[in-house]
C-alpha cells in the first residue's frame, strides 16, 4: 500500500516503514504527526483518486530528522562580460518515517 501526499508544495510517494525527506516541518525530532493531504491512495488492484483530495485518508510519520541537504552551486555567468556570480545553497528538510497509511 502507498499513498501520494503533498506537504510544502511538492509530492511524495509514502510507504509504510520507508523514510521521506520533505521540505522543512515545525516540529521536533520523535514527534509523531499526521499528513492530511492524501492526492492518491494505491493498494494492488485498487486505487483512489482525490477530487482533489481523498477524504478522511491520514498518513502517520514519525519525525527522524531535522537537518540540511548536500550543497548547490549556483553559478550565474554572461559572456564577455566579466559577470561571475557564485553562490552556494543547502535546503533545509524533514526525515520522516512513514508508519500507517488510515483510509
Amino acid at each position: 500500500m502507498y499513498a501520494i501526499i503533498r506537504t510544502g508544495g511538492r509530492q511524495y510517494r509514502a510507504e509504510v516503514g520507508k523514510t521521506i525527506d520533505v521540505e522543512r516541518l515545525p516540529h521536533e525530532v520523535n514527534d509523531n504527526i499526521e499528513l492530511e493531504d492524501i492526492l492518491l491512495i494505491g493498494d494492488g488492484d485498487n486505487t483512489v483518486i482525490g477530487q482533489p483530495v481523498v477524504e478522511g485518508a491520514k498518513v502517520k510519520a514519525t519525525v527522524v530528522d531535522q537537518g540540511r541537504d548536500k550543497k548547490i552551486i549556483v553559478f550565474k555567468y554572461r559572456q564577455r562580460t566579466n559577470y561571475r556570480r557564485k553562490r552556494g545553497h543547502r535546503q533545509y528538510f524533514t526525515r520522516l518515517r512513514v508508519d500507517e497509511i488510515v483510509v
